[in-house]
């Protein structure tokens, strides 16, 4: 099965995605297609199974949730475009780490097009202009195959990242691409950043579910 689904979620509550994504993984098999979810979410800190609760600086009135991906801590809000990947890498001949690499690449790619010269780090997963990062990567892989995924910011409130130590680093700055030049809108850079993952990935095309909510 050589095409790639895309849902389009809409805003969604953090925590029953999260369930949804363990569920269908749970129940895939060698035959299901494999997704991304596209979403928004609400204001929510998520911390990584490895997580320590002392990146957490001064959460406030924001939500907490301890989840199963890899990582530390990052924040989640409007404004933000969060792409879930529901992947078989075993069916694909995907490790980890190649994965990682992909997703980063698409990004870049991504941000390249609309003149936004990005990287990534070896030492710290995820995308970043100058220094400051702008999209952040999680994976979890059960059965072989991933859910999580990233987190791109595009026209969102940044002051909760400094109530955090991004991804475990202390100091680490922020940026979206609504401040660089790029889109402001979520609905504007998804379609791009579909077309970057599947052509990383090896996907012959892209079908869009419909839209639900």
């Amino acid at each position: 099965m050589h095409s790639l689904l895309i849902r389009q979620l809409g805003q969604q509550q953090y925590e029953p995605t999260w369930r949804q994504m363990q569920q269908f993984t749970d129940q895939r098999d060698d035959t299901s297609q494999d997704e991304i979810w596209l979403v928004e979410h609400p204001p929510v800190f998520t911390l990584g199974m490895n997580g320590k609760p002392e990146h957490l600086l001064n959460p406030g009135q924001i939500p907490v949730i301890k989840i199963d991906r890899g990582g530390q801590v990052t924040y989640h809000g409007p404004g933000q475009l969060v792409a879930y990947l529901l992947i078989d890498i075993k069916r694909r001949k995907l490790g980890i780490r190649a994965m990682v690499e992909k997703i980063e690449q698409a990004i870049i790619k991504l941000l390249a097009d609309y003149k936004i010269e990005a990287r990534g780090r070896r030492d710290a997963p995820g995308v970043y202009v100058d220094d400051c990062k702008i999209a952040a990567l999680g994976l979890r892989v059960r059965r072989g195959c991933t859910y999580h995924g990233l987190a791109l910011n595009v026209n969102m409130d940044l002051e909760p990242f400094s109530r955090i130590n991004p991804c475990g680093h202390k100091g680490m700055q922020v940026t979206q691409t609504s401040d660089l030049g790029g889109p402001t809108d979520i609905t504007a850079i998804a379609p791009g950043l579909c077309n970057h993952l599947a052509k990383q990935l090896g996907y012959n095309g892209l079908k869009f579910a419909e839209q639900t909510n």
